[in-house]
């Protein structure tokens, strides 16, 4: 079985490595070949010897292709109930500048929000084009996008932190079985 998987051309050297250390990294983690087409930004991964590890492959791939570095991506292999998951702004953004502010209130001034959003959540956070990905274990990830749509929505950063800081702490309580 061959996927097709789009990637944009800038993110192609990312993908790739030094050296093609990332594609050899991937393929040997994931035992599928991959076929980058540079000039188009095609990606096909295939042959994969186990297929769980070959959808994972996908996985990586999509993350490193929406602004993840391959460091975090890569996470995807060493555990297998982390999750990667895409929020599309385009379906909320009416126009380019509607697009630029829901951007910039999820990064926050000089990354100020996303660092935020990551340390009260433990998500992984990327906002790459029309799209905010993350990289967390299923709970995480739910608090995250829960914190992200209130800010979509036009809630201010103080009441979307103190609702993450509320979260945190609740999935804390339920770690340790209270």
């Amino acid at each position: 079985m061959t996927e097709h998987i789009k990637v944009p051309l800038e993110r192609i050297a990312v993908l790739v490595g030094p050296k093609g250390s990332t594609k050899e990294l991937i393929e040997e983690k994931s035992t599928a070949m991959l076929n980058i087409d540079s000039q188009s930004g095609d990606i096909q991964i295939m042959d994969a010897k186990d297929p769980l590890k070959g959808m994972r492959a996908s996985e990586v791939v999509h993350a490193i292709a929406r602004g993840f570095s391959p460091q975090k991506a890569l996470l995807l292999f060493d555990d297998e109930f982390l999750m990667f998951e895409t929020i599309d702004l385009s379906n909320i953004a009416r126009t380019e500048k509607d697009l630029q502010r829901l951007r910039g209130r999820i990064i926050g001034k000089a990354g100020k929000s996303r660092e935020i959003f990551e340390s009260l959540t433990n998500a992984r956070i990327s906002v790459y084009g029309k799209t905010v990905c993350l990289i967390g274990y299923p709970e995480q990830n739910a608090v995250a996008r829960k914190g992200i749509d209130m800010l979509m929505e036009g809630s201010s950063h103080g009441p979307v932190y103190k609702f993450l800081e509320k979260k945190k702490s609740e999935l804390k309580q339920a770690e340790m079985g209270l």
